[in-house]
């Protein structure tokens, strides 16, 4: 799994993201989504960037509607940034790589 994006799902967020011991940053998306799909290398570079520092993770909004309804997910793409099972830092839209590598280097 190393380097990789973790796909979450409403069974596993809280293992996967709440009970982490590594900060977790999760792009919410769909399929049908043309932005979340421009989206989608960014957040795979990431991965691979961040490997053993920061958990890189995807959730379809679509397939798991309570976990995005629970954090008031309106738009997509919308990427949080989870530290000790908090949500630290957010952004909606289409971001550059550099404004997601600014979030991380924040918090």
């Amino acid at each position: 799994m190393a380097g990789k994006v973790l796909e979450v799902t409403d069974a596993n967020f809280q293992k996967e993201v709440i009970d982490s011991t590594l900060p977790v940053l999760v792009d919410f998306w769909a399929p049908w989504c043309g932005p979340c799909r421009m989206l989608a290398p960014t957040i795979e570079e990431l991965a691979k960037d961040l490997d053993g520092k920061v958990k890189v993770a995807k959730l379809n909004t679509d397939e798991s509607p309570t976990t995005a309804g629970s954090f008031d997910i309106s738009s997509i793409p919308t990427v949080l940034l989870f530290k000790n099972g908090q949500i630290v830092d957010r952004l909606v839209g289409l971001n550059p790589k550099s404004r997601f590598q600014e979030m991380i280097g924040r918090n």
